[in-house]
């Protein structure tokens, strides 16, 4: 598409009313709160099911593993059935087991539940995102607000979720799902016909490759969550990461040379869109270890709330989204790479201040610390995201949202049981203190890492 066309393309574009975007951005902010509102709620859970602690922590590793599995499907569900049909399909059933889970009379209720939730919830953002980002033309940019509230909502779970358990207990936590993906609802049947490519009848099903990605994603993240609690040598944990990873691995390359494989894979041959995927997946592996690794340290050895701790996270997440949301106007002024480069250094100078946290450091001081690191990573995600998308055509976007979002919860999840468990390793030896200042200067030199490898983004996003 020429630069021209593009151009025109967008400014045809219909404009969608404030219904119409609630409809879009709705969907992806409950399902992302929803990754992480749950678990200050476990304990609340627990008693009054009547459950271990264990058999609780399904109610959140659940979820993830069937958001995961989720993801595997939307792209042929997009293809061979229409975006927003799957959109609006996925939202209702979202909003049907938030229904379900609220009204749990015991725990394996509420596990079955919320795995049905993730199922429901796994389409909705990289929808959303092709959605968002097809509207753009060759540009690909993500619309403001949209930036601010995909990457906030992670953040704001477990703050929002203790408030909602102190306001009526954990069933509010999924009954404020249903005001707010009913309305949402409304806003998808509002909308265009022509906003996002129609269906395509002649897409096909890939069951062989649907198995080797779904059962190895989820094995490896079922490895990765063990390997944090109980180490990497542990069967439960190594055994499902190595026999994931090889799934994985066939995966691809039946996907490279199959016609309509599950998940198209043919952006990580454009050079540029590879590498600006993996900057992406280290930027998340720094990011949520350090919200994974610190709510850890604060309570264990400062000794603070779990509700104090979620408010010291707070500011992170309105920063990582307000830089995200204006990365793409810093792009346009500067560059992606420069602006990517910069952004990777000052996080490895922010992250540098993880190295003076110690049992004494106030909430506050470690708060604005992770606000400097939020900034950097913030600022690099949607121009990464545009430079990564730039290639793909708009019947393409769905595959491209998937990849994206697989790759981000797969290193991410990874990541952060790699430096868990080697925190752990360390503490036993030469303290927590002293462990978790060498995990900052691991974080701070994988940020000079991208930095320098982030020398080899083109200048601006449009490829």
């Amino acid at each position: 598409m020429t630069a021209t066309a593009a151009a025109a393309g967008t400014a045809e574009a219909p404009r969608l009313g404030g219904l119409m975007q609630l409809g879009l951005l709705a969907g992806p902010l409950l399902s992302m709160i929803d990754s992480s509102i749950v678990n200050v709620a476990t304990p609340d859970i627990a008693e009054e099911l009547g459950a271990g602690l264990p058999t609780t922590q399904w109610v959140v590793s659940g979820y993830l593993l069937a958001l995961a599995a989720g993801l595997t499907t939307t792209s042929y569900l997009a293809r061979r059935f229409g975006t927003m049909r799957v959109y609006g399909a996925a939202l209702a059933a979202f909003v049907l087991a938030s229904a379900l889970c609220s009204a749990a009379p015991g725990i394996g209720v509420l596990i079955a539940a919320r795995a049905l939730q993730g199922l429901a919830g796994a389409p909705l953002v990289p929808l959303a995102m092709s959605v968002l980002l097809g509207r753009q033309g060759a540009a690909r940019r993500i619309p403001f607000a949209a930036g601010l509230l995909f990457f906030l909502a992670p953040a704001i779970g477990p703050s929002f979720g203790g408030l909602l358990i102190a306001a009526g207990g954990w069933r509010w936590i999924f009954l404020a799902n249903l005001p707010i993906g009913l309305l949402a609802l409304l806003g998808v049947r509002r909308l265009p016909a022509g906003v996002a490519p129609p269906a395509d009848g002649r897409a096909r099903l890939d069951p062989f490759g649907l198995a080797l990605l779904s059962t190895g994603l989820v094995a490896a993240l079922y490895g990765a969550s063990r390997a944090t609690v109980d180490g990497w040598s542990r069967p439960l944990a190594l055994g499902p990461l190595l026999g994931g990873g090889a799934l994985l691995m066939g995966y691809t390359i039946w996907a490279l040379r199959t016609s309509q494989p599950a998940v198209d894979l043919t952006l990580l041959r454009h050079g540029r869109s590879a590498l600006a995927l993996a900057l992406s997946v280290m930027s998340s592996v720094v990011a949520f270890a350090a919200v994974f690794l610190l709510p850890v340290f604060t309570q264990a050895v400062q000794h603070h709330t779990a509700f104090a701790t979620g408010l010291a996270l707070l500011p992170q997440g309105l920063i990582t989204g307000l830089g995200a949301a204006a990365g793409q106007r810093l792009a346009d002024r500067l560059g992606v790479r420069p602006l990517v480069m910069a952004g990777f250094v000052l996080l490895a100078v922010a992250g540098g201040g993880l190295l003076f946290i110690d049992e004494r450091t106030p909430l506050w001081a470690t708060a604005a610390i992770l606000s400097g690191r939020a900034a950097a990573i913030g600022f690099g995600l949607t121009p990464l995201l545009s430079v990564m998308l730039g290639p793909l055509g708009d019947a393409q976007m769905a595959d491209g949202s998937a990849l994206f979002n697989i790759a981000q919860r797969l290193g991410g999840s990874i990541g952060v049981g790699v430096l868990g468990s080697l925190l752990a390793a360390r503490a036993a030896h030469v303290g927590a203190i002293a462990g978790f200042h060498e995990i900052g200067a691991i974080l701070s030199a994988l940020a000079l890492a991208a930095a320098a490898l982030a020398a080899l983004l083109p200048g601006r996003a449009a490829v």
